[in-house]
């Protein structure tokens, strides 16, 4: 199976400065009127660019920062350039309340993924965006696990319209998503898991990625990954198929930036 990266980062995290940025970044950033998209941008592009030198073993600090530049393709989908020149990666973002998600893969690789917190939908919501099966696969549970399971299938269906490069502009109903471990009754008593797929569901641990797949108008099949923490619940999806998402170790930000200001401090003295 192919390996997939992420990395999450909140707003926290975001440095208040700008220079990290690209100036043709910082003029996409000044382009924007509003205050709360401004502030997704930026936390978006700081998710990626850390998230793309722990990739890539570079270091983290603004100047280096500065050269990873991630632009929007004629279809929306991010682009890396390292160095003005293309770079050999694919990824994907999401946002969520203060939230970030960056999934990296090799180039060529289709990949989406997708951040949600958790919360009740409306029955409409459900009738509208999902399929015959999947309302039915919701139906079965109890009110207080539906939640969960609609923001993992919309999740999902989100994932896989980013790996197809044209995000919500398709209708969702053309992607049916199927989480098989939480579903298809392999643990515990198969028999007790078979008769009842709800119970399934509602037992199985959320400690790690939990496998999916999702399949594009009947033809085209995605693999994919679900991992819940607390309130928030994120996907992956790919083709080839991906192994569990790995997750990128960078350095805590305040060490970043003390390593930051002693490689100026060493430059500015070697200037000297």
């Amino acid at each position: 199976m192919m390996d997939v990266y992420w990395l999450e980062q909140s707003e926290a995290d975001v440095p208040l400065e700008n220079d990290w940025l690209s100036a043709r970044e910082l003029a996409c950033l000044n382009s924007l009127r509003f205050p709360k998209r401004r502030a997704d941008w930026r936390l978006g592009r700081w998710t990626a660019k850390r998230a793309l030198a722990a990739y890539c073993d570079v270091p983290s600090h603004s100047q280096s920062l500065v050269k990873i530049e991630i632009h929007p393709a004629p279809s929306g989908a991010p682009e890396v350039f390292f160095f003005s020149q293309p770079a050999p990666v694919t990824i994907s973002l999401s946002h969520s309340a203060g939230t970030a998600m960056c999934a990296i893969a090799r180039s060529s690789v289709s990949l989406g993924c997708d951040l949600e917190a958790i919360e009740p939908r409306a029955r409409a919501f459900v009738t509208d965006y999902f399929v015959d099966e999947e309302q039915a696969l919701i139906a079965r549970l109890r009110a207080d696990d539906r939640p969960q399971l609609v923001t993992l299938l919309w999740s999902a269906k989100e994932s896989t319209l980013k790996a197809l490069a044209v995000g919500l502009r398709l209708d969702t109903r053309c992607v049916t998503v199927s989480p098989d471990d939480a579903l298809a009754g392999r643990f515990g008593d198969q028999k007790r898991y078979n008769d009842n797929p709800a119970l399934a569901f509602r037992n199985y641990g959320f400690d790690g990625w939990r496998s999916l797949q999702a399949c594009h108008a009947g033809a085209q099949v995605f693999r994919g990954w679900w991992l819940r923490d607390g309130n928030r619940l994120r996907t992956v999806v790919a083709d080839p198929p991906p192994a569990p998402p790995i997750l990128l170790e960078i350095e805590p930000q305040i060490r970043l930036r003390r390593m930051s200001a002693g490689i100026q401090s060493r430059q500015g003295s070697a200037q000297a």
